[in-house]
């Protein structure tokens, strides 16, 4: 990734860290990297990984996912309208909740222009990437804990979303699940050093109410309005998953072993 960042933006000064959006992410590097997206990429995510779900991240929506389907032998996760427009239809979906019922699928092929590409640009950073939501923040806080304590450096983004003319919308549901994740971190860790950045995100989380304000924020209502509600639902349980979902290679796995496999990090900027 080419990087330019002006002096203090990087945030190397703090082992914990927080930035928005793809930029963000190019502009923070760290050894771990942890992607936000909970409506609804790293939902979907943690619901498929729980299920025991090999996730292929992409990040293009058109004939090419198919392509990349085929080759890895994984099922093509189509959009949440274009299965309300195949009732009847055996499919997968992006919806988290259709996915939480979803039987017989081993390795699944997720498209998300925003989070797949959040993904692999922290990737080819060097960074381990995982991803989290509010499902599963408590499980990623201890699994990077010991790491945080051994002097790695985490940097947490929420994705955000897009508005029409492609500039980054902070989404605040985004926020609360950076949030959640790092004040895990912060109980696990107390003494680490965090930005203000992540203070921040710490006190977002700390203010906000589950499940009331993620159904009544700018993306649930959009979702809910669409006839959505379940998958809101679902991601607004707290901590009421295990799995922490790492990229490896072109695929996000539960991690079991204490790293997953993959060549040893680089230390970038702790």
């Amino acid at each position: 990734m080419s990087r330019v960042t002006l002096p203090g933006h990087d945030q190397s000064t703090y082992r914990l860290r927080m930035e928005w959006g793809p930029t963000g992410a190019e502009a923070v590097p760290a050894d771990y990297a942890v992607v936000v997206d909970v409506l609804s990429f790293t939902t979907t995510l943690s619901v498929a990984v729980e299920r025991g779900i090999e996730v292929f991240p992409y990040r293009w929506r058109d004939a090419r996912a198919a392509e990349h389907a085929m080759r890895h032998g994984a099922t093509l996760a189509v959009g949440r309208f274009e299965a309300l427009s195949r009732p009847g239809a055996r499919h997968v979906s992006l919806s988290p909740a259709s996915l939480s019922e979803v039987e017989g699928v081993e390795r699944l092929v997720l498209p998300s222009p925003n989070g797949s590409t959040i993904a692999f640009a922290l990737a080819e950073s060097g960074a381990q990437v995982v991803g989290a939501c509010l499902r599963n923040a408590a499980a990623v806080a201890r699994w990077l804990a010991p790491k945080v304590a051994g002097g790695a450096s985490v940097v947490v983004v929420p994705a955000g979303e897009r508005w029409h003319d492609d500039t980054l919308r902070p989404a605040v549901e985004d926020l609360w699940g950076a949030g959640a994740v790092l004040a895990g971190l912060v109980g696990e860790v107390p003494d680490v050093v965090t930005s203000p950045e992540v203070r921040m995100a710490v006190a977002a989380w700390q203010a906000a109410t589950m499940p009331v304000d993620l159904l009544a924020c700018a993306s649930g209502r959009e979702l809910v309005e669409a006839g959505f509600v379940a998958d809101v639902e679902i991601a607004a349980h707290q901590d009421v998953s295990e799995v922490v979902p790492v990229l490896a290679g072109e695929s996000f796995r539960d991690a079991v072993e204490p790293d997953p496999p993959g060549p040893r990090l680089r230390r970038v900027g702790s």
